[in-house]
């Protein structure tokens, strides 16, 4: 039977810290040099700290009188704030015919604008049926028309290719 201990995440800390020698910065961040390591436990242990082990490459490695509870929960707000800042890309769809009016197409371009101005992917689909698969330069004229449209705020990411009986692009955020 192989049993495994857990292991600790994050910075080395009190009896973790093995090396014999470490550079030594006290609570207020002053530069103390180099001390044994039971003397820095013995300095922490005095001011109610824990001692942490902040560079452990460097050599001898670095260590800073701090309180770890606070460290863990420091670091643990940095990664929760840099998650909400991720955006997560969307890829949203419009759906056009070869025969659209004027005014439907107006609206699914101002939907278009404002789904790239949010950041997003959309993704132009042309749709054929029946006899309209006859003429596929049609659709490839309006989505022409609409790249061109486009081009101020969006790339092309994906030209216009026939997928069965829908031509498809995609466009991105510039």
């Amino acid at each position: 039977m192989d049993f495994n201990p857990p292991t600790k995440s994050g910075p080395r800390a009190n009896q973790d810290i093995k090396v014999p020698n470490v550079r030594l910065i006290d609570e207020e961040g002053e530069q103390l040099g180099v001390v044994s390591t039971a003397d820095a436990r013995q300095r922490a242990y005095e001011a109610g700290l824990d001692l942490v082990e902040v560079s452990p490459n460097a050599d001898p490695p670095v260590c800073k009188i701090l309180d770890a509870g606070k460290l863990k929960y420091r670091e643990q707000k940095k990664r929760n704030e840099a998650r909400k800042k991720q955006k997560i890309i969307e890829i949203k769809e419009i759906k056009l015919r070869p025969n659209i009016d004027t005014h439907d197409y107006d609206v699914k371009m101002r939907n278009a604008r404002r789904f790239i101005g949010d950041g997003d992917k959309v993704k132009v689909t042309m749709r054929f049926r029946g006899r309209e698969m006859a003429h596929q330069f049609l659709g490839a004229q309006l989505l022409d028309r609409v790249k061109e449209e486009l081009d101020e705020i969006a790339k092309v990411e994906q030209m216009p290719k026939m997928e069965g009986r829908q031509m498809v692009m995609v466009v991105s955020p510039r």
